[in-house]
């Protein structure tokens, strides 16, 4: 990742009033898509302002042009439809409110709109800060359409599965050049597969779609190291890897255990950006599987509650995750976006900007940087 600083967010922030009433409006046909556009360029570049007053050496556009992490990203390739209603997922204590996304047909890529969002964004890089892109991993679009909800309409499109892994990474090689050629160097893929894998519950979840956990595994692995190959050398392409994150609820628990022999060790990426914020994401023992090729970036901060953590116990923990993986292939952040979604997680914009002040702190106490 040959970070400047050891220290980076997972690149979601909180989403101001204006803008949730500015979207809310613009669906309602109160605003025009020009005001609201200018309304999401103006919050973004306060926001950009802000992530450099804080120290950090990338910059992202928050996710303040989209409603979910994952979903708008999906929406904007050939062959993806979505409604409203019927995309609700069971959180901890609660339901996400989310839109059910399916196939319409095959899956194709067309030229994306968050390129073009993309070019705003490096246009505000100074002062030696870097844009980063954070988009959905191959592997989270692969699951999306094998939903239990998607399963069998994916399937009348894609009888072989197969073939859809292999659309998935074609439309994915082209998006990843699309950004390239739009000046992007560092992608992040955001990846809750992982995270859906650990923990009891999985198996019984995949078993009750006639799947073998193993296999998939293995198909999230081919999907996302398939989309990988032939990226640019200059371009560095991390993924932080997710137990789920909505409006501070989670949706699965368990430690990396059973999935760290396939993406730690095996999955072609630059860096790990990991949760590892309480007691649900177990020891830094997997870290023991981390191929010599990557680096980690330790999520201890967690994002979901506005208490700030003891900074004397922070930096114990990552003295614990040192004698897996050396010192100056670690790095500090949260351990997740403070808004996965449009609604965000339970703590102000204040609070947020004191979880990232911390992280910065700790950076600076253990690598000086």
């Amino acid at each position: 990742m040959e970070n400047k600083t050891h220290f980076d967010t997972v690149g979601s922030y909180l989403r101001p009033e204006e803008l949730k009433k500015a979207r809310a409006d613009f669906e309602s046909g109160a605003i025009g898509a020009e005001e609201f556009a200018e309304t999401k360029r103006r919050l973004i570049k306060s926001l950009v302002e802000k992530q450099k007053a804080a120290g950090l050496h990338y910059i992202t556009d928050g996710e303040f042009n989209r409603k979910y992490w994952h979903l708008d990203f999906f929406w904007g390739f050939e062959g993806i439809g979505h409604v409203k209603d019927g995309g609700g997922v069971q959180f901890a204590g609660e339901v996400a409110d989310l839109e059910s996304t399916f196939l319409t047909g095959k899956l194709g890529a067309k030229v994306h709109p968050f390129v073009e969002d993309f070019r705003f964004l490096k246009g505000l890089e100074s002062g030696g800060v870097e844009a980063k892109q954070t988009v959905p991993a191959p592997a989270q679009l692969f699951q999306q359409l094998n939903v239990p909800a998607n399963y069998e309409s994916t399937r009348r499109i894609y009888p072989d599965g197969e073939e859809l892994i292999a659309d998935i990474v074609k439309a994915y090689r082209n998006v990843i050049r699309q950004f390239y050629d739009a000046g992007c160097r560092t992608l992040q893929f955001d990846d809750c597969t992982w995270g859906a894998l650990v923990g009891d519950a999985a198996k019984q979840r995949y078993q009750s779609l006639g799947l073998d956990l193993e296999e998939v595994k293995e198909s999230l692995l081919k999907v996302n190291n398939l989309a990988l190959e032939g990226k640019p050398e200059d371009m560095k392409i991390n993924t932080h890897i997710c137990r789920g994150n909505y409006h501070s609820t989670y949706f699965t628990s368990g430690p990396y255990d059973s999935v760290s022999r396939h993406v730690f060790a095996r999955e072609n990426v630059n860096a790990l950006y990991l949760e590892y914020d309480d007691e649900r994401s177990g020891g830094f023992a997997p870290l023991a599987d981390v191929s010599a090729d990557k680096e980690v970036v330790l999520g201890l901060i967690t994002t979901k509650k506005p208490e700030l953590e003891d900074a004397d116990k922070v930096i114990g923990r990552i003295r614990e995750a040192e004698k897996y993986v050396p010192l100056e292939r670690l790095s500090i952040s949260p351990q997740c976006g403070f808004a996965s979604c449009e609604i965000g997680n339970r703590l102000s914009e204040k609070e947020q900007w004191e979880k990232i002040a911390l992280v910065k702190k700790i950076a600076e106490a253990v690598w000086g940087s």
